[in-house]
C-alpha cells in the first residue's frame, strides 16, 4: 500500500519525501485555507506541491454544476502533468467525472460514503474513489468495512479504479486500511509521524548509547 500525504504544508511535504515515504499528496479546499497566510493561490500551492513529490497530487474542484467542474477541472488538470483533479460523488460530480475522464483528466473521487458510489463513479470512469474512513467511524460506522468492500467489488470485476483510504484518524486506521486491501491511504503528517514513534524503540536506542558510553569509557576512552 502507497502512502500520500494529507496536507498543504510545503515544509511536512518535504520531510515525508526525505523520508522516502510520499508516493504523493492530496489537498482540499480547508487544508489549502489553513496555509493561506502564505498569501499564495491555490494554484501556485498546487504546482510547488507537485514540484516536490513524484508521484500524484489531488487538487478539489468546488464548482457546483457539471458545466462548471468540467471548465474547472479543465483547468486544474493543466497546472501540472501530476495533478488529478478531485470531484465530490454527487450528481453533477458523476456527470463532470464522465466527461472528463472521457478527455484521459485523471479524476479522484472524494466524499465516498457508500459501495454504491463507489461502484457508479468506477463505472463512469474515476482513476481513484476516496472512501471516508474516518467519518464514517464518527457516526457508528466501519469505515474500514467500506475500504475492503469497494476493494472487493473493484477486483471481482476487473476495474481499473484504484481506492484511496481517506479521512484517517491515527495509525490504527492505516494499518486497517492496509488489511482491507486498500491501495492507498493518504494520511496527516501527524499521523504519519505517529506511524513511525513506539516507546520500545525510543527505550531500546536510549539503552543501547547508554551501553555504548558505558563500553567507551571501560576501554579508556
Amino acid at each position: 500500500m502507497r502512502i500520500f500525504l494529507d496536507t498543504a504544508n510545503l515544509e511536512e511535504i518535504r520531510t515525508a519525501v526525505r523520508w522516502g515515504v510520499c508516493a504523493g499528496v492530496t489537498t482540499n479546499p480547508t487544508l489549502y485555507a489553513k496555509e493561506s497566510a502564505s498569501g499564495v493561490s491555490y494554484r501556485e500551492r498546487v504546482v510547488a506541491i507537485a514540484e516536490l513529490v513524484g508521484g500524484h497530487v489531488s487538487a478539489e474542484c468546488v464548482s457546483r454544476t457539471a458545466d462548471d467542474l468540467v471548465e474547472e477541472a479543465r483547468a486544474i488538470a493543466s497546472w501540472h502533468p501530476n495533478v488529478v483533479v478531485k470531484i465530490p460523488a454527487d450528481e453533477a460530480g458523476i456527470e463532470a467525472i464522465h466527461r472528463v475522464s472521457a478527455e484521459g483528466i485523471r479524476v479522484n473521487t472524494t466524499l465516498i460514503f457508500s459501495v454504491n458510489q463507489a461502484l457508479l463513479v468506477a463505472n463512469a470512469g474515476a482513476a481513484f474513489v476516496s472512501p471516508f474512513v474516518g467519518r464514517l467511524d464518527d457516526i457508528d460506522h466501519d469505515g474500514t468495512d467500506l475500504v475492503r468492500e469497494t476493494v472487493e467489488l473493484l477486483d471481482r470485476y476487473h476495474m481499473p479504479t484504484q481506492v484511496i483510504a481517506a479521512s484517517i484518524r491515527g495509525p490504527r486506521h492505516v494499518t486497517a486500511a492496509a488489511a482491507a486491501g486498500a491501495h492507498i491511504a493518504t494520511v496527516p503528517f501527524k499521523v504519519l509521524r505517529q506511524m513511525l514513534q513506539h516507546p520500545l524503540t525510543d527505550r531500546g536506542i536510549a539503552a543501547f548509547l547508554a551501553d555504548w558510553e558505558r563500553a567507551q569509557t571501560a576501554v579508556g576512552r
